[in-house]
């Protein structure tokens, strides 16, 4: 059975996970991190992808980009992919594949979703127990959304810099976000519109999405449909 084209497009933003194969660890040290940073700004300018959050757990990452072309994410996670699995086999002397297949992703409503998207994924230590607060963890982008720690390679998106009207302004703003823990559902929507390769928004633009890319791009309800009167 063919795979479902990945739905994406240029200008809109993009949730990313990649996971490293059976859920196992993809990063062993410190150096690790570093060098997948350091090659994930390289070839995000490469590709043409604007980074506007990340985070690095264990056995996977998160990345929230806004592709400049449609082909642009998928030219990001190959580069990038192959590189770090390149250096991982080499210095640890192991062989065979390190990524659990394609990476997975969804396209995020701008005005609904982005920063609740943000705060998805420099939550992630948190609700894995790693940190007591988001800021305690090395290996994101908290640091610099919220307290303006230099970080190169990040793209601040339209949405975060309307947090206020100065840095600083932003910086509060985006901490005050963070007072307070997703909700559940907001976890899980969040969750299934990535694995299932869906739309993260609302239904009017969900309606858009479909109407440009001709198919669906949503779940299917569950249960069977109706027969015709």
């Amino acid at each position: 059975m063919p795979r479902r084209p990945r739905i994406v497009m240029a200008g809109v933003p993009l949730h990313i996970i990649q996971r490293g194969n059976n859920r196992q660890a993809i990063f062993y040290a410190d150096e690790d991190y570093s060098f997948y940073l350091e090659w994930l700004q390289e070839y995000a300018i490469l590709a043409g992808c604007e980074i506007h959050a990340f985070v690095l757990m264990t056995n996977h990452v998160h990345l929230l980009l806004t592709p400049k072309k449609k082909e642009s994410a998928a030219l990001l996670m190959k580069k990038l992919g192959q590189r770090y699995v390149q250096y991982v086999n080499r210095t640890y002397k192991r062989t065979g594949t390190l990524w659990e297949g394609r990476f997975r992703s969804c396209i995020a409503q701008e005005d609904t979703y982005l920063l609740t998207c943000q705060r998805y994924i420099e939550l992630n230590p948190v609700r894995a127990d790693m940190v007591e607060h988001p800021g305690e963890y090395r290996w994101s982008s908290y640091r610099a959304n919220a307290d303006g720690e230099t970080m190169e390679l990040l793209t601040p998106h339209p949405h975060y810099i309307a947090l206020g009207r100065t840095a600083t302004d932003r910086q509060h703003a985006y901490r005050e976000l963070f007072r307070y823990q997703l909700e559940p559902g907001v976890i899980d929507e969040i969750r299934k519109a990535t694995n299932g390769n869906f739309v993260l928004g609302n239904d009017r633009f969900a309606g858009e999405i479909a109407s440009k890319l001709g198919r669906r791009v949503t779940r299917s309800l569950p249960g069977r449909p109706k027969k015709g009167d």
